[in-house]
């Protein structure tokens, strides 16, 4: 039988709405992983942000970040494979940004593979919002004027602001490169009335994500299970095997799904795994988690 393999979008889908994880959740998928059972998530976090939140769990399998630009092993802390967008393409897409007053937060590798997260002085509602949901986050670093080192690696250009001002900025980018960049916009959880922009190489999207991730694993994508919320989990749906919906995902993600399963808030992704395991006969698994 080929190895099967689980991968979750966090924010939304295991996350309930605090950014937290239940004590079900993790002990459910902690156990899984003692078993050697493939899990893992694909998100648009880094890999600091997001062991913020999920660090309870311990995770063994290449993780794939800032939406498919970056496969990761977080065991070594080492970068396995990814894609990074142009530095002179970067700079320009900087460049349109500031034309219409507004600086992105510059999310990289450096030279060290070290994750770094470069902005100006914050001065926006949005901005400011982000900065502080990501208290002593070691990546962030200010600088007088933004740009693209020589020695960094592109992974994202993010925007943040009300969906009026990103819409010119997303509209000149795409004149310009829109053949070679992935552009992404959507509401942020956490912020009100607030949009992500977001700006990577054309492949950092998370079906082209899963896809080199699949590669590396040796596994197959239809022997794939995906869960998702949002609209940027389209690409995880579009190359993932089996695609699983959380009952407060987004109508778009709902119509490509195969199943709809219970809420971020109600442990849907953990129960569902849980429910695989029995129909698979691993009673080991369900006496041990009995009354959880």
């Amino acid at each position: 039988m080929k190895k099967k393999a689980y991968i979750t979008d966090l924010d939304g889908t295991l996350l309930r709405s605090d950014q937290t994880l239940s004590p079900y959740t993790t002990n459910v998928i902690a156990h899984l992983l003692e078993q050697d059972v493939v899990i893992t998530y694909a998100t648009a976090r880094g890999y600091i942000s997001a062991q913020s939140v999920v660090s309870e769990i311990p995770w063994k399998y290449p993780l794939i970040l800032y939406n498919g630009a970056l496969i990761y092993d977080g065991i070594n802390r080492t970068v396995i494979d990814g894609y990074w967008l142009e530095r002179d393409i970067s700079n320009e897409i900087i460049g349109v940004g500031r034309k219409f007053g507004i600086t992105p937060y510059y999310f990289s590798l450096d030279a060290d593979h070290g994750e770094r997260v470069l902005h100006e002085s914050l001065r926006r509602e949005g901005e400011k919002a982000f900065y502080q949901s990501r208290p002593q986050d070691p990546r962030f670093m200010e600088v007088r004027s933004l740009n693209c080192p020589p020695d960094y690696r592109t992974l994202a250009l993010t925007y943040i602001g009300l969906y009026e001002e990103l819409e010119p900025i997303r509209c000149e980018v795409m004149e310009l490169y829109g053949d070679v960049i992935h552009a992404h916009m959507m509401p942020d959880y956490y912020i009100h009335n607030h949009f992500f922009l977001e700006f990577s190489h054309a492949k950092a999207n998370k079906r082209d994500g899963l896809q080199l991730w699949s590669s590396h694993m040796g596994i197959d994508l239809e022997c794939t299970v995906v869960f998702g919320d949002h609209i940027n989990d389209v690409g995880l749906f579009e190359a993932g095997g089996t695609r699983i919906a959380v009952r407060n995902a987004h109508e778009r993600i709902r119509q490509l799904a195969d199943h709809i399963i219970d809420s971020n808030e109600l442990d849907g992704v953990a129960h569902y795994i849980r429910q695989q395991m029995e129909l698979s006969g691993v009673n080991t698994f369900i006496s041990t988690l009995e009354g959880q």
